[in-house]
């Protein structure tokens, strides 16, 4: 029986898996590939960023994957995907999430499908500008947790970074995980021969329990707009908030049209898009819990002045 080839994407927020997901799926264009996307926010953002025709998609929101919370939703998404005519199957998970348990996880997809597939490796997007100070913070576990679990690190974003950051950048996954390939990378483009190789063979801690649980999701809220707004007030807006969150993405009409989105660590960069007729929404995770909602309405009131929506 042909087997579905798994691979599970994780990374930090920004770090650029959907970037480099984009990419796998145009590499693998003649081939049938699933996806399976999670996002700790209600409003799925990404997956309006991959899909295309043919292609199976299914988005699990609102938490991590990982977590008691969903772990079910996940393995049910698993087995409907086993369902379907496919080659490949790339689970991307929230940049929050801790895989340590995955393996528990396709254990029990199999005991109720059987061996329908082949888990090929979790590669593991890493952020070369902001990785340094996410691995000193104590609060983000997640960032250690993936690298620790992964077959292969992705350096990206290195046309953003010295050859003196890369070095440390490189030394510390190894301090991590030294098994693990390494490739390095922009946009998330790297050489797919990987697609051939036995990653698994760099297997080497064993499954654990998840950091992720019920108590310890971010908050994560939904801004959306039905006003004008101008590219220079959105990031007067946003420069006003970006410290305080770990991410902010989605799409706004601006004078120029429908903009992707995407703030990480205080840059924000945005990128005109194909989507049509794109509602203005934000999804924003939050540092500070439930503290940044006072924060969002004052900034917004201050830059913008016109109602908006907020919800949970």
């Amino acid at each position: 029986m042909k087997k579905i080839n798994l691979y599970l994407l994780t990374g930090f927020l920004g770090s650029g898996k959907t970037t480099f997901l984009k990419e796998a799926l145009e590499h693998l264009k003649n081939e049938k590939v699933g996806v399976i996307m999670n996002e700790f926010g209600k409003i799925g953002i990404d997956g309006t960023l991959i899909k295309r025709n043919g292609m199976e998609l299914l988005e699990i929101n609102r938490g991590s994957i990982f977590c008691s919370c969903l772990k079910l939703s996940f393995a049910s998404a698993m087995i409907e995907m086993a369902e379907r005519d496919m080659d490949y199957l790339f689970v991307e998970s929230s940049g929050l999430s801790d895989p340590s348990n995955v393996d528990d996880i396709l254990e029990g997809v199999a005991s109720v499908k059987g061996e329908v597939y082949e888990y090929k490796a979790a590669i593991c997007l890493v952020d070369a500008p902001n990785f340094l100070k996410q691995i000193e913070d104590e609060d983000l576990e997640t960032v250690k947790r993936q690298l620790k679990h992964c077959h292969m690190a992705i350096v990206n974003k290195v046309d953003l970074v010295d050859d003196k950051t890369l070095k440390k950048v490189l030394d510390k996954i190894s301090e991590i995980n030294d098994k693990a390939a390494i490739e390095i990378a922009s946009f998330g483009n790297i050489s797919f021969d990987f697609l051939n190789k036995d990653l698994m063979k760099n297997q080497w801690a064993q499954s654990e329990d998840t950091t992720n649980t019920k108590d310890n999701k971010p908050k994560t809220l939904s801004l959306t707009y039905d006003g004008d707004i101008t590219k220079s007030k959105l990031t007067e807006f946003l420069d006003k908030i970006s410290s305080k969150a770990y991410r902010i993405k989605g799409f706004f009409k601006l004078e120029d049209g429908v903009n992707q989105v995407d703030v990480v660590n205080e840059r924000i960069d945005y990128k005109l898009s194909s989507t049509e007729n794109a509602e203005s929404k934000l999804v924003i995770i939050s540092k500070i819990g439930p503290n940044i909602i006072k924060p969002i309405f004052s900034a917004w009131e201050e830059t913008v002045g016109t109602k908006m929506k907020l919800s949970n």
